[in-house]
C-alpha cells in the first residue's frame, strides 16, 4: 500500500474537498481521485462520500483514519532512523504569533547552524488550539503560554522565558496606569486567552473595570491600535516587542504575579528527542 495515497486521503478529509486537497498536495484533482480509488480497491470498501464539491469520509474511513495518520507519520520518520546524532528530519512546531516574530527567527538561525539536516514545519495558532493539535498528534511541539491547568502525564513543558505585564499608552499620554485607564478606552488582551488572564488579574487586584474598546488575542495588533491613539492596553513584554511599540509609551507594572510564562510543550516520549532538545536550547538562549 502506497503511504502517499494514504497521505492524499488524509489531506482530502482535512480539507473537505478533493480540489482543495489537490492544491495542498501540488497534484491534480484527477490524480487525487485515482489514489483514493486505488485505496478503495485494495481495501474493498468506500472511503469517501462525494456531495457536490465536497468529499466526506465514510464511517469506515473514519475508523481507519487514526492508523493511517500513524502509518504516514512513521514512514516520514524512516529517513532519520539511521541518523546517529538524531538531528535530521522534519519537526512540526506550532507557535503563537509573538513567538513567530520574536523568538523563532534567532532560534531558526541557530538550529540551521547546529543541525543543518533538520527542517522545521511551523504552524501558527493560539495557545489553546496548538495544545489541542499537539494532543491530536498533528504537531510535535508547541511554543505557547503556560497552560492554566495541570498538564497530562503524556505532555511535558520546558520553560523558555517569563514576560512581565506592561501598559502600552500613546507616546504623548501622561499619568499613572490607573489614571490612563480611567481616561482612555481599554484595548483588552482577550481574557479567554491563556495569556489574557494576567491582565484580568491585575485589573481585579486594582479594583478597576475600564471601558473596553475591543478584545484581541493579537498583541501586535493591540500595540498598533495604541500607537494610533485608540486607547491603552495591558500586554506582556514579549520578545520582539520593540518592533511594534516605537510610537507607544511602555509603562512597567511591578509584581511577579502578573508575568506570562512561555513554554515549549511536547510529548513526554517524543519521536525526535535530540532534535527537540536542540530546538529547546536555541529557544532558551
Amino acid at each position: 500500500m502506497e503511504t502517499r495515497y494514504l497521505k492524499s486521503l488524509i489531506a482530502i478529509v482535512d480539507c473537505g474537498s478533493i480540489a482543495d486537497a489537490a492544491r495542498t498536495e501540488h497534484v491534480t484533482a484527477a490524480a487525487m481521485g485515482q489514489r483514493v480509488q486505488a485505496l478503495e480497491r485494495e481495501l474493498g470498501f468506500a472511503l469517501l462520500s462525494r456531495r457536490g464539491h465536497t468529499a466526506q469520509p465514510t464511517p469506515a474511513c473514519l475508523a481507519l483514519l487514526p492508523r493511517a495518520r500513524r502509518l504516514v507519520r512513521e514512514a516520514a520518520l524512516l529517513g532519520g532512523d539511521a541518523d546517529r546524532d538524531g538531528l535530521s528530519g522534519t519537526l512540526r512546531v506550532g507557535a503563537i504569533s509573538t513567538a513567530l516574530t520574536g523568538m523563532l527567527p534567532a532560534a531558526l538561525r541557530a538550529l540551521t547552524r547546529d543541525a543543518p539536516k533538520a527542517r522545521l514545519a511551523i504552524a501558527p495558532g493560539t495557545s489553546q488550539s496548538l495544545f489541542q493539535q499537539l494532543q491530536a498528534g498533528q504537531i510535535d511541539a508547541a511554543i505557547t503560554v503556560a497552560p492554566p491547568f495541570d498538564l497530562p502525564k503524556t505532555v511535558r513543558a520546558t520553560a523558555l522565558r517569563r514576560e512581565p505585564l506592561v501598559m502600552l499608552a500613546p507616546k504623548k499620554a501622561r499619568g499613572t496606569p490607573l489614571a490612563l485607564l480611567a481616561e482612555r478606552p481599554y484595548i483588552r488582551y482577550d481574557p479567554n486567552a491563556w495569556g489574557g488572564r494576567f491582565a484580568t488579574r491585575w485589573l481585579a487586584d486594582q479594583g478597576r473595570e475600564p471601558a473596553v474598546l475591543c478584545d484581541l488575542d493579537a498583541l501586535e495588533a493591540i500595540a498598533m491600535l495604541v500607537a494610533d491613539g485608540m486607547g491603552v492596553g495591558l500586554v506582556p513584554r514579549w520578545s520582539g516587542i520593540e518592533r511594534f511599540v516605537g510610537d507607544c509609551r511602555v509603562i512597567a507594572l511591578p509584581g511577579a504575579a502578573y508575568e506570562r510564562e512561555i513554554v515549549l510543550l511536547a510529548d513526554a516520549d517524543p519521536e525526535r528527542p535530540n532534535l527537540l532538545a536542540a530546538l529547546a536550547k536555541t529557544l532558551a538562549q
